[in-house]
């Protein structure tokens, strides 16, 4: 006895994008373990003293929902990353998806902005412990595709 097997045309597309999920959040695993030195390194500045590297990159996450309509969310990746008090923080923070995001961290008076192609970088010392939004300014709520939030932790 012959036993079929019925797939819909939406159950592909529910397993095309959940491999190509797992086949992205790989790839940025991989490419972090592989580079070290850019993930989370401490680096030599001009005067001697050491500075906290982190590597961002924009990222863009598009699906339709059931009626049709195209959903999109920006993050910023990794999205949340600890630093040191008092020692020097060097941002490198490349711009992957989206044309143009704007930002601001919120509580050390920084404003920049990320263009696709390029990278933007950011240095500060953050004198105070405590929590600082990187907000996007372009994607501030849902139907920007945002919040395109991340959080520095300073300890």
């Amino acid at each position: 006895m012959t036993k079929f097997v019925v797939v819909k045309k939406r159950q592909l597309q529910w397993a095309a994008v959940i491999v190509l999920v797992v086949l992205v959040a790989t790839a940025v695993w991989r490419w972090n373990a592989a580079e070290p030195t850019l993930a989370n390194a401490e680096v030599g500045n001009a005067d001697g003293s050491q500075a906290q590297v982190f590597q961002i990159v924009t990222g863009e996450f598009e699906t339709t929902d059931r009626a049709g309509k195209m959903l999109e969310a920006y993050v910023w990746s990794p999205g949340n990353f600890n630093v040191k008090k008092g020692v020097p923080v060097e941002l490198r923070i490349t711009g992957i998806s989206g044309d143009k995001h704007p930002f601001v961290i919120e509580g050390l008076g920084i404003k920049g902005t990320v263009t696709k192609g390029e990278t933007t970088i950011v240095r500060f010392t953050a004198e105070h412990a405590g929590t600082y939004p990187i907000q996007c300014l372009t994607h501030t709520d849902l139907r920007s595709g945002g919040p395109m939030v991340g959080y520095i932790f300073v300890q």
